[in-house]
């Protein structure tokens, strides 16, 4: 839950199980004055059980008034330079050489085709000594960024009081029978929706593991049954 789990007004209405008072917790999404849009609290569900509480919620309120979100999928510096090479028709081993001389992710983030250019000398000099990669280059500079395909984003989901094409442009999959809004949930756009069924392979772990305590040791366990201490009374500190 994050910073919800240091809300003593969450904890007071059962929202959470843990204590904030008890961990000096504190509630970032009300104090944060950096935070753009309102406080909101997500709520994550076992992968398994995720689909189920998306149909039950579709079949409660209509289905065409609940959908998942659409998200963009974007020309990264290496994508952009192998689909323009293909358009190019130029030699696959040609562009595949040019793509690897871009250096990989840092922190999550690509390497943009300009970092590259000033990172790379033997793809700043292939591109001053062979024309076809210069235009190779050029055409993928302008292409870099751009949206090129779409697909349901991991989490959001809108739940709406009237029909969603009623309120905002919608877009219908091959494969899919509901409508996703077309939200641009990319970093750095404006959020037009939060993300609200977010699913989590942790809590699908921790239900296996009750499963099989539950099967193999007797009685079933509550998960908020296990103490935080060990039996010296220390806290338990991640890591140790």
């Amino acid at each position: 839950m994050g910073s919800a789990a240091g809300s003593l007004v969450a904890y007071s209405m059962l929202i959470t199980d843990v204590d904030p008072l008890e961990y000096d917790l504190l509630f970032e999404r009300f104090l944060n004055p950096e935070r753009v849009s309102m406080p909101d609290i997500d709520i994550d569900f076992c992968v398994r059980g995720r689909g189920k509480v998306i149909e039950y919620v579709s079949d409660f309120n209509g289905r065409e008034s609940v959908s998942q979100i659409i998200t963009f999928g974007t020309m990264a510096s290496k994508a952009a330079i192998k689909d323009v090479g293909r358009s190019l028709e130029m030699p696959y081993a040609d562009v595949e050489k040019i793509a690897k001389m871009i250096p990989p992710p840092v922190r999550g983030r690509n390497c943009s085709i300009e970092q590259a250019i000033e990172q790379v000398p033997e793809l700043k000099k292939a591109i001053a000594d062979n024309p076809d990669i210069a235009e190779l280059i050029t055409i993928a500079r302008k292409l870099e960024g751009c949206a090129r395909h779409a697909s349901v984003h991991a989490a959001g989901v809108v739940i709406s009081p009237q029909p969603l094409d009623e309120l905002v442009p919608v877009y219908k999959s091959n494969k899919d029978e509901l409508t996703d809004p077309v939200f641009d949930e990319r970093p750095g756009k404006n959020r037009d929706a939060e993300d609200g069924f977010p699913g989590a392979t942790t809590l699908t772990i921790m239900r296996r593991c009750l499963k099989t305590i539950h099967k193999e040791h007797g009685p079933a366990l509550d998960i908020n049954d296990i103490p935080l201490t060990d039996e010296k009374g220390d806290a338990f500190v991640c890591g140790r």
